[in-house]
């Protein structure tokens, strides 16, 4: 997974918000311009008779990724000589700027990677196609994880296909624990003790993102939902933010910040995952990006990298932050449709499916029962198969995953929220400005309120 910045992008949205859904390295393969490329024709010829052409738009850049896809999506055309699905890469940089001109020019895909907010956006030009009976029938076969596809789910219809998910949990060094004699947390007040605990001389408890930045917001909000505050907006836009569930949730996170780096307030994805691998973090919690690179930059065995669920509050609910990423079908095309009906089905067979998410292995999670199940392809990625048992952590744990925004209806302001970084903002109230928890909240409060209206 990148390391790069979240971008600001146009009106109050975040487009940043590619790091949720997977960010990209900055490398681009066969990228095509969105004001030089069009949807293809529905038809074109082919000697003995007519191919149905589909153009898809996917933002995972970095290389390993796209050929993956195009893997995946030429052993579908072989199959389909009636239909050939196109791939172009495309750049999440565009995506709130160029993407909505292309498409209202005509010169956009049939098919679109998305993510929540991003859907809400693209909506709004009423290209999104209603895609109820693909996933009806795809539930049916395969069965959605319900928080894949809660986000995408309103104004009475389903406006994506769930493609595939990502969670947060509490990572550790088991090496580090055991040498102190720490079991892995599993309370908010087992975690303060261990970090504690565990900061000696060059060695930190834990490496936390403290920095105005969607890092930060993401595992803020895993607080808020173990503190039992996942609703901080609902449907109708109500902010609901300044609650005593929310205080203690900041109230943690600062103490947690006194046993992480000095430079935390610089902390986005990057860092504490440095730190871990290189031993002078003993904790952090992010994604599933851990298992790729943890045995070569740390020098340990995997055995070492140890993995639980988010430690709970006194009075909280078990979860975590939770990223369903999607496709949206902006095609009306009745052959087009037919087609891409068809794609979706080779796509989640389980013999592919796993094929498809290992484009990342242990950051994009299957978002369906038979896609997680023992003999799916998903298992046979050596990463995988090497942290099996992680992995099922993260898969348990996608099952009570939450997205801000969109646990109470679907607030179409949140990007108001989102885009400026509020969660984390109000976190620099404590940490730079020294403001108490309960001052900084009410603070949140009110730029929220303001920001919605």
């Amino acid at each position: 997974m990148s390391r790069k910045s979240w971008l600001i992008a146009g009106s109050t949205l975040l487009a940043a918000q590619m790091a949720l859904a997977g960010c990209s390295d900055g490398t681009s393969n066969d990228k095509v311009s969105p004001s030089a490329s069009s949807a293809a024709s529905g038809t074109a010829g082919s000697g003995s008779g007519e191919v149905t052409q589909i153009t898809l738009w996917h933002m995972e850049e970095p290389p390993n990724r796209v050929e993956r896809f195009n893997e995946i999506i030429d052993q579908f055309n072989a199959a389909n000589p009636d239909i050939k699905v196109t791939a172009q890469v495309q750049s999440w940089n565009d995506a709130y700027t160029k993407f909505p001109a292309a498409i209202q020019s005509g010169n956009g895909p049939d098919l679109l990677f998305t993510i929540p907010d991003y859907t809400t956006v693209i909506k709004q030009l009423g290209v999104v196609q209603p895609v109820d009976d693909i996933v009806k029938s795809l539930d049916e076969k395969h069965g959605f994880l319900e928080a894949a596809v809660t986000p995408y789910q309103y104004d009475d219809h389903v406006w994506a296909v769930p493609a595939y998910g990502m969670v947060q949990v509490l990572w550790y060094r088991k090496d580090l624990l055991d040498a102190a004699g720490i079991t892995p947390p599993k309370t908010w007040d087992e975690l303060a003790e261990a970090a504690d605990k565990l900061t000696t001389g060059s060695q930190y408890g834990i490496a936390l993102p403290a920095s105005k930045s969607m890092a930060t917001d993401q595992v803020l909000y895993s607080f808020l939902v173990t503190a039992g505050a996942k609703n901080i907006i609902d449907g109708n836009n109500l902010i609901t933010f300044n609650s005593e569930n929310i205080v203690k949730a900041y109230e943690m996170y600062a103490k947690l910040l006194k046993d992480s780096p000095a430079d935390s307030n610089t902390y986005t994805w990057g860092e504490p995952q440095a730190q871990f691998n290189a031993g002078t973090a003993a904790m952090a919690i992010e994604k599933g990006q851990y298992l790729s690179t943890f045995e070569e930059e740390s020098g340990r065995p995997s055995t070492d990298l140890g993995i639980t669920t988010m430690p709970v509050a006194d009075g909280g609910e078990e979860g975590s932050i939770y990223y369903s990423n999607a496709i949206m079908m902006l095609t009306d095309d009745s052959a087009k449709q037919a087609a891409i009906a068809k794609f979706f089905d080779y796509l989640y067979d389980p013999s592919n499916y796993g094929n498809f998410l290992n484009a990342e292995p242990g950051l994009f999670l299957p978002v369906t029962e038979d896609g997680a199940a023992e003999g799916s392809s998903f298992w046979s990625d050596p990463v995988i198969a090497k942290y099996k048992d992680q992995v099922q952590v993260l898969l348990d744990a996608s099952k009570n995953g939450q997205l801000f925004g969109f646990t109470n209806g679907v607030a179409s302001k949140i990007g108001q929220i989102s885009g400026p970084n509020y969660l984390a903002q109000t976190l620099e109230q404590i940490t730079s400005k020294g403001a108490s928890a309960a001052e900084a909240v009410d603070w949140g409060q009110n730029q929220m309120e303001n920001a919605v209206k």
